[in-house]
This record gives structure tokens, sequence and C-alpha cells, in this order.
């Protein structure tokens, strides 16, 4: 078995100093969301053991806090890929597919209208769909999706089985 896990990243400032929106820094909210979807993580043991991460400077931002909240011993991998800026299902797909076979559990944190159309793509078909997804992504949300295949190359659309999908609002509501 494979398991992705899809991180959006968390919440940002509306505008960069820069003016440009790959530069976007997180906010303060971002910061505690992005904290607590890390603690999130190890608290279910779903540390992943390989990440890659957008360039964009909330990305990395949204990683290097979650990172934070994971054990040393049990840091992953990490790849800084800019593709995944501004990346639609087919380029991700593509990356996932290109991942070692040491890759048990892999972290794709990038941005969306992407992230949630692949999660649709690899979800929206699966006999065994035990629970929908929802209408869009929020920031600093997450989807953890298995796949019955222990080679990622084999991974493709309509084959993923949704295990879980949280955010910190749905954290907090739910006592977290």
């Amino acid at each position: 078995m494979r398991r992705l896990i899809l991180l959006r990243h968390a919440k940002t400032e509306p505008e960069a100093p820069t003016g440009k929106d790959q530069d976007r820094r997180l906010d303060d909210r971002g910061r505690n969301d992005a904290a607590t979807i890390g603690c999130w993580l190890t608290d279910n043991d779903l540390v992943p053991d390989t990440v890659l991460v957008s360039s964009a400077t909330r990305a990395q931002q949204t990683w290097a806090i979650v990172g934070e909240q994971i054990p040393a011993e049990a840091a992953p991998n990490v790849s800084n890929v800019p593709e995944l800026y501004c990346a639609g299902p087919m380029t991700m797909l593509q990356l996932i597919r290109g991942m070692s076979d040491d890759a048990k559990r892999l972290l794709v944190v990038a941005h969306n209208p992407g992230l949630h159309e692949l999660a649709l793509a690899l979800t929206g078909h699966h006999p065994n769909r035990s629970r929908p997804l929802p209408g869009s992504m929020p920031t600093a949300g997450l989807f953890v999706i298995d796949f019955p295949t222990d080679d990622w190359s084999q991974v493709g659309f309509g084959e993923g089985l949704l295990e879980h999908f949280t955010s910190p609002k749905l954290l907090k509501s739910a006592g977290a």
C-alpha cells in the first residue's frame, strides 16, 4: 500500500511586499494552522517519509512549521519542487508516479485549485469510496489517500481511497 497526503498551504497575507504571488507569506492564523496540522499528523501516526514542497514562499513556510512538529528521528526526506507551483492534477500525478519505492508515505505541499482537483481525480471513481470529498480544499486542509499498490508508478486517477480529510477549522470544532 502507498499513502498519499495532500496538504494545501496555510493562510497567507493578501499580497507580498514584492507584489509577486509566489512571494506571499503566511499570516498569524496560517502559522498557527500549520502547527495544528503538523501536530495532527504526528498524533495520528501519519508522519510522511518523503515530502514534495512547492517553491512558493507560503508552501515552504507551511512545511517548515509542519516539519517542526515531527520528531527529529522521524524527519522525512524533503524536496523543493518548483513544478508544484500552479500545477494541475496531471503534473502532480506525474511527480507522484516518479517517486522511489522507498517512499511509503508521501506528503505533497502545494496549492489550489490543483490539489483539490487532484484529490477529486484520484478518489472520484473508487468503488469503495466511503466518504465524499468536500466541495473545496481550505487553507491548511489535508487529504489522506491510500492506494492498493507498492509501486508509485501504478497510482492513477480513480484508484485512491480517501482515508481522512481534515482542516484546522474541523479540528477546532471537534475540540482536538
